[in-house]
């Protein structure tokens, strides 16, 4: 790799947020903090995913003042993947770092970013090692769904890794070439390939407000990186389909062995109940599969755009 410097570089902080105007001043308290030590110039990009409290009125207060903020405002709640990708279209930095406005991300880390990427690293990302901040039971699942991930995708994610990452310029531009709709940063961020390196740090709680994302939402997500980067839950219905059918030819030789050697066979109410609603079952669970698989393409061959903008400011016009 060739040493490069970030001195007089242009840094893009992308920041979604959605109804964090209770903790705004103590997020860029942090980031004066934490990068004015920095050799490189300063772009904030916060994209208001459709906050229902006074963001974008804070935040727009701000931005009057200091040149360095650039604001989007989208039409309505789009979810934190089209929000960040927001970001990344607007973003002009020559090094882009998107990161949480919550403060779970420490921007102190970024100086660490910058140092590797100056050895050679294309995106240097955030390793969760200690997250002691969140309930045992979204340990649990978290760590349930990296392991089932790369398991059963081609592109495999770290670990205990989030959004937070720097990436080069390079990489942004890549990024923003891919078109589709239903997207997952986070296996995008990993397809897109490039020199990586993981940096590990301890998980703080939020600095400020309370979580939107529930475990409701958090499923849904994991399946929309299950269904973005693998068809394995797919083509695993092939192979249950042939142990099925092994089993029912098993199962109805045993019958008629059993008939022609101790006479007529009669099986129970409970038995057929119990096989019949079995592969009910599973057939309804295939078509579950197939349907979020289908769903996916009717999103995309419908072609709409990922974001709407409503607002923004502090761009060149």
């Amino acid at each position: 790799m060739t040493p490069r410097s970030a001195q007089g570089l242009l840094l893009s902080l992308i920041v979604p947020m959605h109804n964090e105007a209770e903790g705004l001043e103590v997020f860029f308290a942090r980031i004066e903090t934490a990068l004015a030590a920095l050799p490189v110039r300063l772009e904030i990009v916060c994209i208001d995913d459709g906050s229902q409290d006074d963001t974008y009125g804070r935040l727009a207060a701000r931005a009057a003042n200091d040149p360095r903020l650039k604001l989007i405002r989208l039409s309505r709640n789009f979810g934190k993947e089209a929000a960040m990708t927001a970001g990344l279209d607007a973003a002009t930095g020559d090094l882009v770092v998107p990161l949480d406005a919550d403060l779970q991300d420490p921007p102190e880390l970024i100086a660490e970013f910058i140092r590797l990427w100056e050895q050679g690293y294309d995106v240097v990302y955030g390793v969760r090692t200690d997250r002691a901040s969140d309930t045992p039971l979204k340990r649990l699942t978290s760590a349930g769904f990296y392991r089932l991930f790369n398991t059963v995708s081609d592109h495999s994610i770290p670990a205990s890794t989030g959004d937070f990452r720097l990436m080069d310029r390079q990489v942004v531009d890549a990024l923003n070439r891919l078109p589709e709709r239903n997207r997952f940063m986070k296996g995008l961020f990993s397809w897109v390939g490039f020199t990586q390196v993981g940096v590990p740090y301890a998980r703080p709680p939020r600095a400020a407000g309370t979580t939107s994302w529930g475990y409701l939402k958090l499923w849904r997500f994991a399946i929309d990186g299950m269904t973005s980067f693998s068809t394995v839950p797919l083509r695993v219905w092939s192979w249950i389909g042939l142990v099925s059918a092994f089993l029912a030819i098993l199962f109805g030789s045993v019958i008629i062995i059993r008939v022609l050697l101790l006479g007529r066979d009669v099986p129970g109410y409970a038995s057929i109940m119990v096989t019949i609603l079995f592969g009910f079952a599973l057939q309804m669970i295939a078509l579950g599969v197939m349907g979020e698989y289908v769903a996916r393409m009717f999103q995309e061959v419908k072609g709409r755009p990922i974001y709407v903008v409503r607002d923004r400011a502090g761009f060149e016009a």
